[in-house]
C-alpha cells in the first residue's frame, strides 16, 4: 500500500513528466525519483507511467491513481491548515501565474502588501505570455484574461480593466497628428505576433483597426517599453499608464477596449484555508489596485 510520501513522488512526476523535472521540484537527484516509482509501481503491481524519449507519460492506472493522489494532497494540505490556529497569518509558499501584463503592472504591489501583512508567506509569480496547466500543478491558481474552455477548474470573475491607444509625447511631437482611425496608416504601430496570441482576448489588431504592426512582440512589457521609447502607437493597458507619465492615450472616443480578469482554480483546492484566504485577498487587492490606475490614467 503506497504511503503519502509515495503518493508526493508519483505526484511531482505525474506533473513533471519526467525524472528530472520531478526531482527539481523535490529536491531529489532522478535516480532516487526513478527508483522511488519504481518501488511503487512494484508495491501496487501495476506500471503508472509509460516511459519513452519523450518522458514519462501516465498509463490508464496511473490516471485513475492520479485522482485519488490529488485529493491526498488536499486532504494533508487541508489537515495542516486547521492544526494552525485560526486566524493567524498565512503561511508557506503560494506560486500563481498569470500574464506577463498583469505581472508586470498590476500583481507586483498587490502581492508586496498581502506579504507584508503575511510575514511568513511566500509567492512566486510567474509570468508567461500562455496559459497554465493547472492539472499539471504549473501554478497553484492562475489569473487569465478568458474563461477556460475545458476542464474540471472554478472559475471567478475578478474585474474589468480598459486598454486605449497610446503613444509617447515625444513620438506624437515628431509625427503628423492622429486625429481619426485613418491616420494610424501613417503612424508605426506596435502589438502582438499574430501567431504567437496565446489567447484571443489578446487579439486587440483587429478591434483596434490596426491594419498591421510594424513592430510586434510576445511580451506585453515589450511593447510597453517599445510605447514608452518614442518608437510609436499600442493598444495599452489604462493600469499601464501611471508607471509612464510620459505616455498619452490618442482616439480614446474611437477606440477603447474592455476586456475581463479571472482567478482560475483547481476545484479540489477550495479545502484548503490556506490559498482560499490568499484567493480572497488577492481579488479584493486587483479589485482596488485596477480602479485607483485605471482613475490616474
Amino acid at each position: 500500500m503506497a504511503d503519502w510520501d509515495d503518493l508526493r513522488i508519483f505526484l511531482a512526476v505525474a506533473r513533471a513528466e519526467s525524472l528530472s523535472g520531478a526531482g527539481k521540484q523535490l529536491k531529489l537527484d532522478p535516480a532516487t525519483v526513478g527508483r522511488r516509482v519504481a518501488r511503487l509501481e512494484e508495491a501496487m503491481s501495476v506500471r503508472l507511467f509509460v516511459r519513452s524519449p519523450q518522458g514519462y507519460g501516465l498509463t490508464a492506472e496511473g490516471q485513475r491513481l492520479l485522482s485519488h493522489a490529488v485529493r491526498a494532497e488536499q486532504a494533508v494540505a487541508g489537515a495542516m491548515d486547521e492544526v494552525g490556529a485560526e486566524g493567524s497569518g498565512l503561511t508557506g509558499q503560494i506560486r500563481l501565474g498569470a500574464p506577463d501584463g498583469s505581472a508586470n503592472f498590476l500583481l507586483p504591489q498587490i502581492i508586496a502588501q498581502i506579504c507584508d501583512d503575511h510575514p511568513g508567506l511566500e509567492v512566486q509569480l510567474v509570468a508567461l505570455p500562455r496559459v497554465f496547466n493547472l492539472s499539471k500543478r504549473e501554478a497553484d491558481m492562475a489569473i487569465a484574461v478568458s474563461q477556460p474552455a475545458s476542464g474540471r477548474l472554478t472559475v471567478q470573475k475578478l474585474t474589468d480593466y480598459k486598454l486605449h491607444l497610446a503613444a509617447s509625447r515625444a513620438y506624437l511631437d515628431r509625427h503628423p497628428p492622429i486625429r481619426s482611425i485613418a491616420d494610424l496608416r501613417h503612424h508605426r504601430t506596435i502589438g502582438y505576433i499574430q501567431d504567437l496570441v496565446f489567447d484571443k482576448e489578446l487579439d486587440y489588431q483587429s478591434e483596434a483597426q490596426m491594419d498591421a504592426v510594424t513592430l510586434a512582440s510576445n511580451s506585453v512589457s515589450v511593447q510597453f517599453n517599445w510605447v514608452r521609447n518614442g518608437a510609436g502607437i499600442a493598444v495599452v493597458h489604462d493600469f499601464a499608464l501611471p508607471a509612464a507619465p510620459d505616455l498619452v492615450r490618442v482616439l480614446t472616443d474611437q477606440v477603447s477596449l474592455t476586456r475581463t480578469f479571472y482567478l482560475i482554480r483547481h476545484p479540489d483546492d477550495r479545502r484548503v484555508d490556506r490559498l482560499n484566504r490568499f484567493a480572497g485577498l488577492l481579488a479584493q487587492g486587483v479589485r482596488r489596485e485596477v480602479a485607483r490606475l485605471e482613475a490616474l490614467a
